[in-house]
């Protein structure tokens, strides 16, 4: 008795000290406003999970990043190495790559967790760009989310200068021949591209102040602007909620899915430790960028076979596919076969990608708000199009690695270069017109399910002596999914004055060639009605054994 009276009293008191402490911080914090959020529904879909890898990517990238600041010397003043990795004694090198040397080999675990923190920046983009593909191919760019798009696209950007900025910085051979690319990039752009290379390099190149400079950018500024982005995409998320797949119970004005807290914090936290672990793990069985096999840089000196990491190996592909072309203006010289590649085509490819939500918006005029998720067959247009994209850019990453490919495959580095730059003009449209008809045949193949049903693999003899398969009744959610596809009619042109204005024509003729195609389900009969409770009851239970719809939207 006098146990469970002590027991009952620190029980007491613990609920008291429980209570005092939430009245005292919610009196200053949000904290009962906050309460909903702990409630808020999480779509459990595997390819929601894209995003997450991202983002715990990127704070394994902050804790190794941290760490490697302590002992990393952004100087370019020039020493004589005599440290223990014996082949470079008495070589002269900056500072800057005497200090990577140092951390590899003579700091506890440095070459450790200078792999994980390059490889946490290979995942992290990677990560991006196919989270960026999913929501593209999924619509999960139409409205209310355009903005999210937009600030999705530019934190890819922004990982790419800053991955090309901390590539930079060991100042090794391998990055400063893709310094000294960077600079021809810069020459090439007219009038100013002599002004924007001194600025950036402080004077003739390489100069002293770029690694400062690039080390400035990589550890203040690029991650400052990272987090904030991150952080109002993530505000973004929550306000406007999770897109989720069709199914039943899943509308436009609800999110089904596991409850913020417990649920998905714990499988999001398991996430996050599965991700530190892999990236762990490869850094420790697999090489990345051994810089002490290149050596220090020297501007007389390129590296043989260099290869940047893939995020800009689409820029050396195109480098080496423009053929030779210069043009003389006014005595200045304007180099289009550098211009053109590494300026003028990135710019267009990212301007696309940023007006594309809108574009698609005002050919389909489409203005209703989005929250359930595409499925790529059903949009064969849209999925051709990111097909034929992906393609382009595998065209441009393959042959960034030319020299390496003939070499392998003991083929002419000509002929190669040629087959890719035929490649680069006919493999993206076949792509998209194979895409766009698998789209269709897919989409067929649906309308013949929910005609005749699910094929049982069986097959019975007719009274004329021929042979049929059996049908079985199609599953009750994939029927639903089925169902749930509406394809929008085409725009008529706008009339004007007996005839439709250009304008008008122009969109009535992209509309016509968005939605033009398109295989259309029929009502075959309506869905069975749920003729009980009980039946009710196990319908919720098969639509989602542990879900939590959420609140209702706004």
């Amino acid at each position: 008795m006098l146990l469970q009276r002590r027991r009952a009293r620190a029980g007491a008191r613990a609920r008291h000290a429980a209570e005092h402490t939430v009245n005292w911080a919610d009196g200053r914090l949000p904290v009962s406003e906050g309460g909903g959020l702990l409630r808020k529904a999480f779509p459990e879909h595997w390819s929601f999970l894209l995003g997450e890898i991202a983002l715990y990517s990127f704070v394994v990238l902050l804790l190794t990043g941290v760490w490697l600041t302590l002992f990393f010397k952004p100087s370019m003043t020039e020493v004589v190495y005599d440290g223990s990795y014996e082949p470079l004694l008495g070589v002269s090198m900056s500072e800057a790559y005497r200090s990577t040397l140092d951390i590899s080999f003579d700091v506890r675990g440095g070459l450790l967790i200078r792999q994980a923190h390059h490889w946490a920046s290979l995942v992290f983009l990677s990560a991006i760009g196919v989270h960026l593909l999913r929501v593209f191919f999924t619509g999960a760019f139409r409205r209310p989310r355009e903005v999210n798009w937009l600030i999705g696209l530019t934190l890819f950007v922004l990982a790419l200068a800053e991955g090309f900025a901390g590539y930079s910085l060991p100042d090794d051979l391998l990055s400063g021949t893709g310094l000294r690319i960077a600079q021809g990039i810069m020459l090439s752009i007219p009038v100013v591209g002599t002004y924007i290379s001194m600025f950036v390099f402080g004077g003739e190149y390489p100069g002293h102040d770029i690694v400062p400079r690039l080390y400035s950018l990589h550890i203040l500024l690029v991650p400052a602007l990272l987090v904030a982005l991150v952080t109002l995409h993530l505000i973004l998320v929550f306000y406007l909620k999770h897109t989720q797949w069709a199914g039943r119970g899943r509308t436009n004005r609800n999110a089904v899915g596991k409850p913020m807290f417990p649920q998905f914090m714990t499988n999001s936290t398991g996430l996050f430790l599965m991700v530190f672990g892999v990236l762990v793990v490869l850094a420790a069985v697999a090489e990345i960028n051994p810089i002490w096999t290149y050596g220090p840089y020297r501007p007389d000196i390129v590296s043989t076979g260099s290869q940047p990491d893939w995020y800009v190996g689409f820029l050396e592909g195109s480098l080496r596919l423009m053929p030779p072309f210069e043009t003389a203006v006014a005595g200045h010289t304007v180099m289009w076969n550098v211009l053109v590649p590494a300026v003028l085509l990135p710019g267009a490819l990212f301007a696309v990608l940023y007006a594309y939500p809108f574009f698609e918006r005002w050919v389909t005029g489409d203005h209703e708000e989005h929250h359930l998720c595409d499925r790529p067959r059903d949009k064969p247009v849209r999925t051709g199009l990111g097909v034929a994209a992906i393609v382009f850019y595998a065209v441009l990453l393959l042959a960034g690695g030319n020299d390496i490919l003939a070499h392998t495959f003991h083929v002419s580095l000509n002929l190669l270069t040629w087959i890719f730059r035929v490649s680069l003009v006919l493999a993206p449209p076949l792509a998209f017109v194979v895409t766009k008809r698998v789209c269709l045949a897919l989409q067929e193949h649906d309308r013949e399910r929910l005609t005749e049903g699910e094929e049982t693999g069986e097959v019975h003899q007719t009274l004329a002596g021929g042979y049929a398969e059996s049908h079985g009744p199609l599953d009750p959610e994939e029927r639903h999914v089925l169902r749930a596809r509406r394809q929008p009619a085409p725009l008529a042109p706008s009339p004007k004055e007996g005839g439709a204005p250009h304008v008008g024509r122009l969109r009535a003729t992209l509309s016509e060639w968005y939605y033009g195609d398109r295989v259309d389900v029929e009502d075959v009969e309506p869905e069975p009605e749920r003729e009980s409770v009980a039946q009710t009851e196990a319908s919720a239970e098969a639509v989602e054994r542990d879900a939590y719809s959420g609140e209702p939207e706004r």
